[in-house]
């Protein structure tokens, strides 16, 4: 203490060194450091230049002391006051030693000078102070990045109020601080917006803007105290904002950001801000859609404010771990010096907690030396380690755990899962045990099978490894390049199946073990094409058995299963008592009959509950929209289709095929092929009444036949017609390529880029039916001879002239038929002259009638609702797609099943006529086929569905036409089929047509044919009329025309 004293006494300025030398061998305890250090810190201020500067000098050489660092902080109030002194070596030397206490505290201790640099940074302080404290806490962020990154909940407001300084250095110095802070955060999903947010604290014009790309962030990371720090003040301004849109955007990244929170601690300090402000935009925004986002914003923060309350939190609170280092360093009378190393001690040991640094070695180098002064190391040591094991059980949130068996425990593992762009799990815990039926559950596009393909594919972080737990996906769906091997060979063809290098005898004896035998209905040496649904199941099963599946995961096991089938397959899950399956399924009775679990994704969780389903449905009965149709929460609602004023009856056809024939031109004899047709003679129709479900195997030719249909393929024998003011919507298996070139666009800039251009579909897909044959460019390009009426003389005249181009208008003439408008070779006028459709047809402009027809039809389409953002938008919702993710993502960042919906609701735009659906059941999930089986219910179109699923289409559709082998069976109540024998073109002919303008005209019947007598009469007075130049009769000139007499 001598030294001390000493040292004290004739402190100055080349003496300054001499008092850390005098702490250091002395130590703190017996120099009674603690008392000293306040005269120390007093000269720090004192009026006389030499003492100060000596004083500061000193401080700075004994901030390079560790032991100094519990008792030294209470010189850095002075030592920053210091900087605005008048004298220019004290503000050096102030400058100096504040520089040097922020580069030598410990980065576990750097928490403790926060207090007292806060103190020093308000308005009423000079800026020269203010700016030294600024500068402190840039230098952290290269000393002590991870811990003042814990630390930016309570550093950001206090620099955020220094960036708005008038004084310039201030506002330099607290916004390069900023930055700095922004570069801790440990956030990759924010860093590249760090400058913008940066930029939004000073010029809060550009908030909005900054809000927009802000939400259009995915969130991965966990999101901690830091990224919130830096977030929730741009978030509150957002909110503050008079722009609806900028405030619902606020509340959308608040809603995606807090489902990210792990730690609710972490939240704790920013709900207080939050909530009201996001409770009051609740309140009083107008706009209804805007207010319901931000109150699933308000319910998610309340959700979270909830867990607040449970969790346990050391976050700055050090007076708990005071009293553990006072209870187990057993000292009975604590001298203000320990009391100050115990304090210094509560500090480090909490930032170490926020950082996770929680091993016992840890704590015995950064913790024990500030209580060595005053104990034995090794008591100090056994001190903090039962300090450190009571923290340690302070951050462990206890989780329930109904397992109270002792069955082996396969997988116990926190992973998170996304798909694309979107988060499906997060941080989310899955615990599984052998012999255990899991059922999967989940709402709209929450990754339940992407889940199970993630587990099956071993991309599950912390899923034990396939070598250890072997997964098997049972799919019954059977590849079409392996449709024609027998069943044996199908097993053997997998390549795990290779891998584990099975038998054929192998393979045989399990196919039995199903159920399969030379005997049975099934044969092993039969086809794999030959199977029903039933037995294909069966034989997933039996492959996924001879693979010795520890974890089984079953997609729909029991889809297209009779109920004997479903009954097996039951009883064979039950039976695998050492086998664990997770299920996702709509049968309630295999969840019922089956499970002992009940998985639920909900809120980025994987939620589990023991029990079958009726035991989870008590407690959760929304989950009953998870298998059932009717119990579906989500709502379609299609467009009302445009009248066709030609069609007054809802059972009239709009689109036939007679007796149409069509192999596929790789089958065809003349190309090597074997010359067998996919389809024979096939007739059908389709009408606004219809309602029909095209089932068969696969193969069968149902897609090939609906090609032929919607025109993108043609017959090589029959006929194909649709209505020419008849509007198809058709949605093909594969019909994602049109916006895979769109992906930058949101659904709703897409849709009305897509009919910009009064109507017409740009999308419009490229159909062999609208190509020209080699045979009709020649037809074009042969001079057709032309009869007309000269206006002047009014006698018949005849040229002939090529038709380079039909313009795009269309109207009736005097024989009730379409005559469209034409440019001809050569010819300088651009519209206004117009043909018969029966002429062009004989020049070879049949197909661009049709696409005439077409454009018009689309066109009418458009007349009903203009294409604003508003009505796109809620057309969107009306197909499924939420306006969250309709108008405001960019379709790159939808899902696979949200993209279908852009698909389905860009097809339904145009109010179409016929809806015709290829495989719904292979794209919609559950929820989303219930709320399409409602719409089709009350769709005032037709409908053709292509499905396997027999609930779907048995509850929708009446009609049915069975596809077998390319031939067609026709069932149900439709009143056509009573007479399909009867050729359609003596079916009843529509009576009205509908021009391009709604204009109603009508349509003469069918004549009579005339018997060869009566022919030859016509023919003789169509042939004197037209010699003695007298106008012919509308009947006459169509003949005329017909027979190549004009």
């Amino acid at each position: 203490m001598a030294g001390l004293v000493a040292a004290m006494q004739k402190l100055s300025v080349g003496e300054a060194a001499d008092l850390a030398a005098a702490v250091k061998s002395e130590g703190v305890v017996k120099s009674d450091f603690a008392t000293k250090v306040l005269e120390l810190a007093t000269l720090c201020g004192d009026k006389d230049e030499a003492k100060a500067v000596a004083a500061l000098n000193a401080v700075a050489g004994l901030a390079e002391l560790t032991e100094t660092e519990p008792y030294l902080k209470v010189c850095l109030e002075n030592v920053l006051t210091a900087a605005a002194s008048k004298s220019g070596p004290v503000r050096e030397a102030a400058t100096a030693c504040s520089k040097k206490m922020a580069e030598k505290i410990s980065p576990f201790a750097m928490k403790a000078l926060l207090p007292f640099i806060f103190k020093m940074l308000p308005v009423e302080q000079k800026w020269q102070i203010r700016v030294n404290a600024v500068d402190m806490i840039t230098k952290f962020s290269e000393t002590s990045p991870k811990q003042l990154s814990k630390s930016l909940p309570e550093v950001v407001p206090e620099v955020t109020a220094c960036m708005w300084d008038t004084k310039k250095q201030v506002k330099t110095a607290s916004t390069a601080a900023m930055r700095a802070a922004c570069d801790i955060i440990g956030n990759k999903d924010i860093e590249h917006m760090s400058e913008k947010i940066v930029i939004a604290i000073t010029k809060p014009k550009q908030v909005p803007e900054i809000m927009h790309e802000l939400a259009g962030v995915t969130f991965v990371q966990s999101v901690e105290g830091a990224c919130l720090a830096m977030v929730v003040p741009l978030l509150l301004r957002g909110l503050k904002e008079k722009s609806t849109a900028t405030k619902r955007q606020s509340a959308v990244i608040i809603n995606n950001m807090s489902k990210l929170v792990d730690n609710p601690a972490d939240a704790a300090p920013f709900l207080p801000l939050l909530l009201p402000a996001l409770t009051s935009n609740a309140e009083s925004i107008s706009d209804p859609e805007a207010r319901e986002v931000t109150e699933r914003a308000v319910a998610q923060l309340q959700r979270l404010q909830g867990l607040c309350e449970k969790a346990v939190s050391t976050r700055g609170d050090t007076s708990k771990l005071e009293e553990l280092f006072k209870e187990h360093l057993g000292i009975k009378n604590i001298s203000s010096s320990l009391e100050s190393a115990i304090q210094h001690a509560a500090i480090v040991s909490t930032t170490m907690m926020d950082c996770g640094y929680m091993e016992d070695v840890q704590w015995a180098k950064l913790v024990s030396p500030c209580l060595v002064p005053f104990s034995d190391k090794a008591k100090a040591d056994v001190a903090v380690e039962k300090v450190r094991a009571v923290a340690e059980t302070m951050l462990v949130i206890p989780e329930e755990d109904d397992d109270d068996d002792d069955a082996e425990e396969l997988c116990n593992c926190t992973f998170t899962l996304a798909y694309g762009t979107k988060i499906l799990l997060h941080n989310t815990r899955m615990k599984l045990k052998r012999g255990k039926n899991y059922g999967l559950l989940g709402g709209n596009d929450s990754g339940k099978t992407t889940l199970m393909r993630a587990i099956s594919n071993n991309q599950v972080e912390g899923f034990p490894d396939s070598s250890t737990v072997r997964t098997v996906f049972v799919e019954s769906d059977i590849q079409g390049e392996q449709s024609h091997l027998t069943c044996v060979d199908y097993i053997l063809y997998d390549d795990k199946i290779k891998e584990m290098g099975s038998t054929r005898e192998q393979v045989y004896e399990a196919l039995c073990t199903v159920g399969f035998g030379p005997d049975k209905k099934a044969k092993p040496d039969h086809g794999v094409s030959t199977l029903s649904g039933g037995w294909r199941m069966k034989l997933a099963l039996a492959r996924a058995m001879l693979q010795k599946a520890d974890i089984l995961l079953l997609d729909e096991p029991t889809n297209h299963l009779d109920v004997i089938n479903v009954a097996w397959v039951k009883n064979y899950l039950n039976s695998l008592t050492n086998v664990t399956c997770i299920m996702v399924s709509h049968d309630s009775g295999l969840l019922n009959d089956c499970c002992t679990y009940i998985l639920q994704i909900a809120n980025l969780k994987l939620n589990m509950f023991k029990g079958n389903l009726d035991d989870f449905v008590k407690t959760h009965p929304e989950a009953r929209s998870y298998f059932s149709f009717k119990e579906s929460k989500l709502k379609f609602r299609f467009p009302v289709p445009g009248n066709i004023e030609g069609v007054k009856s809802k059972g009239k056809a709009l689109m036939k095929m007679v007796g149409c024939t069509f192999t596929y031109p790789i089958n065809r004899k003349e190309n090597g092929g074997n010359g067998i047709p996919t389809l024979y003679d096939i007739t059908i129709q389709v009408s606004l009444s219809s309602r029909v479900a095209c089932v068969g195997e696969n193969g069968a030719g149902k897609s090939t036949m609906i090609k032929l249909l919607v025109g993108e393929i043609e017959p090589e024998i029959g006929d194909v017609w649709k209505h020419p003011n008849a509007r198809v919507a058709y949605v093909a298996q594969h019909a994602f390529h049109h916006i895979e070139s769109h992906l930058a666009k949101t659904p709703n800039e897409y849709i009305r880029w897509r009919y910009a251009n009064n109507g017409e579909d740009k999308e419009s897909l490229v159909k062999v039916t609208m190509q020209f044959s080699d045979e009709e460019i020649k037809k074009q390009k042969t001079p057709y001879e032309i009869t007309f009426v000269d206006e002047e003389s009014g006698k018949i005249q005849k040229i002939k002239k090529v038709v380079s181009e039909l313009v795009g208008g269309r109207k009736m003439n005097r024989s009730k038929t379409y005559e469209y408008e034409v440019k001809y070779v050569g010819s300088s006028v651009d519209s206004g002259e117009y043909l018969d459709a029966k002429v062009l047809e004989k020049m070879g402009w049949s197909k661009a009638m049709k696409a005439v027809d077409l454009k018009l039809a689309q066109m009418a389409g458009l007349l009903a609702r203009p294409l604003s953002t508003k009505n796109v938008e809620t057309h969107l919702q009306d197909c499924g797609l939420d306006k969250e993710f309709g108008t405001h993502y960019r379709m790159s960042a939808l899902s696979g099943g949200q993209k279908v919906k852009v698909v389905l609701a860009a097809a339904m735009w145009n109010q179409p006529h016929i809806l015709i659906l290829d495989e719904p059941t292979n794209y919609l999930d559950r929820e989303s086929l219930g709320a399409l089986a409602g719409a089709i219910e009350t769709f005032g179109g037709g409908v053709v569905i292509i499905s396997h699923n027999n609930e779907f289409c048995s509850q929708l559709c009446p009609e049915t036409w069975v596809m077998d082998a390319g031939h067609l069976e026709t069932k149900g109540d439709a009143e056509w089929m009573l007479k399909q024998d009867t050729k359609i073109d003596a079916q009843q002919q529509l009576t009205e047509m509908t021009d391009a303008a709604g204009n109603v005209v009508k349509v003469e019947q069918e004549k009579k044919k005339l018997s060869k007598k009566e022919e030859k009469q016509l023919i003789k007075r169509i042939k004197k009329k037209l010699k003695d130049g007298e106008p012919l009769l509308s009947s006459e000139e169509e003949f005329a025309i017909e027979k190549d007499l004009i």
